[in-house]
This record gives C-alpha cells, structure tokens and sequence, in this order.
C-alpha cells in the first residue's frame, strides 16, 4: 500500500493588487510556486501491514420463547473486501443454566421476525428467566474456540408510549413520538430504545443507547424528533442491557465514527466473547406496537 503527503507553501508579498507593490508580490508568488512545483514535495512511502491470523466472528442474541440462533463468520484483511467469510466447519453449542448443551446446527438462514442473517440454529425454544446465565461455545477444525456468557437483566418495562403531531397540513403534519419508563435505584442499568417503522425487519428510525449515570433511580422520558406521519405503525422497543452488551454497542458505534474520519481517533470493538471477535448476549425488553392518529 502507498500513502502519499503532499505539502505546499504559498507566500505573499506586500502592497495591493494594481500597484508596483502588488505586482511584485504576485511575482514572487508565482515564482516560488513554480520552484516549490519542480521541489518534488511528494514522497511515496510503502507501508508493510502485519498479517493478522482470521479470527472467528460470532454475533448470537438470545430471547426468551425464541430458538437459539447465531450468526459465525470470519475476518478478513482490513483492506481486502468486504464479502462474508462462512466457515463450514464451526460447531457451536448453548450452555444452559443446568449446565446442558444444546448443540446449533449449520443451517443457514434467515430470520423472517428481525430479517437478521443466522448460520446456526437450536431444536428447541429457550425457556429464560432474568438472572439465568447461559454460554456459547464455538470450535472448528483448527482448533479455534470461542466461549461466551451472558445474563439476562431484570425487565424494566415501558410506562407510556405518548405521541403529538404538529399544526400542518398534508405531507407535512408530522408527530413526535416519547417514551417513558422508570430507572430501577438500586443497580446500574443501560438501555437501548428502538423505534421501528411498519415492520421489525427494516432498520430502527430511532435508535438510542442511554444509561442511568445521571438520573438513576428517575423517571426517563426518550423523544424523537417531528418524523412520522399519520397512520404509521410503529414498533416501540426497550431493552435492558447488560454492561458487556452496551460496552460493544458504544464501541461499534465509535468505530463506525472513526472510519474515513482522518481527525478521529482509532477505535477497537469491545467483544463479549473470548477468543474470537464478536458479541454474544440475552436479551431483555419490552416492545409495543402503536399506530398514530
């Protein structure tokens, strides 16, 4: 790979434009530019990038009444592209809290509720309550494993959807939507509101990751701004996150900041797994489903 940096100078003289002393200093200017021009101010540096061994990528979310289902793909060089790598040989594997295993079979697929991608998939519907931990293992034929575990929070659950619209007419009466729920005192909690529109399996219109740092134990009142029109329906959904699982969402968000950005700062995802790349969590929350009128 070649990074080039081109730097270049310009100079002024002084006096205003029309005046000898004008016309001197553009001389001057256009003089320098042309020697800086002939400086070869350009200089090619080839760069040697480390060779990274591919690592397993897992994103897998549990749910409570749902069939396990995750998603195991492999990285790749950051500049090669971007196509998905589906190993063929993963065996994967849920921890229930009685310490069984549940093995997930290669069965790729997608999933027709939340349109997200799975290559494994269980038997059997998880019973989950909060406080049960499960785990995931991964291993593949050369001798890659990748472990994981997570707990389900508490439900924390929604007090009021609310909406308003505007005072226009037509395409341009518009309502905002707000969302309250109250933040348990006792514990830290982290939050993600989404805010779907006609369906689960379109991406959220809002999509908010709070936490109660500064008003635990209060009242959380989350709105949006004037974008939906009448008779949209719309799915309202919060969860309860454990910190593991909002640590990764912050850190994908922070990264996707910093990509092509030349003044951000470079930023590393936070995985939830061991010995992998990836996020492995179960999954608290509320949704309803409202209709604006």
């Amino acid at each position: 790979m070649q990074i080039s940096w081109v730097t270049q100078i310009i100079g002024a003289g002084s006096g205003r434009s029309g005046q000898p002393g004008g016309r001197w200093a553009l001389g001057l200017l256009a003089g320098g530019l042309a020697l800086l021009s002939g400086c070869g101010l350009q200089k090619d540096i080839d760069v040697e990038l480390p060779a990274y061994p591919p690592q397993l990528v897992v994103e897998g979310y549990l749910e409570n009444g749902q069939i396990p289902r995750v998603a195991v793909s492999e990285s790749v060089p950051y500049l090669t592209a971007p196509t998905p790598q589906v190993p063929t040989d993963v065996k994967a594997f849920v921890i229930l809290p009685n310490g069984q295993r549940q093995e997930l079979l290669f069965a790729p697929g997608t999933d027709r509720r939340t349109g997200k991608i799975y290559t494994h998939a269980g038997t059997r519907r998880l019973t989950i309550q909060p406080g049960q931990t499960f785990g995931l293992e991964l291993t593949d034929s050369k001798g890659r494993r990748v472990t994981g575990s997570a707990t389900m929070p508490a439900l924390v659950p929604i007090d009021t959807v609310e909406w308003k619209f505007n005072d226009k007419q037509g395409e341009f009466r518009k309502a905002y939507v707000l969302t309250r729920f109250r933040d348990p005192a006792a514990t830290t909690d982290f939050y993600r509101l989404q805010i779907h529109k006609s369906r689960l399996a379109t991406s959220p219109s809002v999509d908010y990751t709070p936490e109660d740092r500064l008003n635990n134990g209060q009242e959380f009142t989350l709105g949006t701004s004037y974008e939906f029109a009448t008779d949209d329906t719309l799915f309202v959904t919060l969860y309860h996150l454990d910190q593991p699982y909002y640590r990764f969402l912050q850190s994908v968000q922070d990264a996707r900041n910093a990509n092509g950005n030349p003044f951000g700062q470079p930023a590393a995802i936070k995985s939830t797994v061991e010995g992998g790349i990836g996020v492995f969590t179960v999954l608290s929350y509320q949704r309803r489903r409202v209709i604006l009128k």
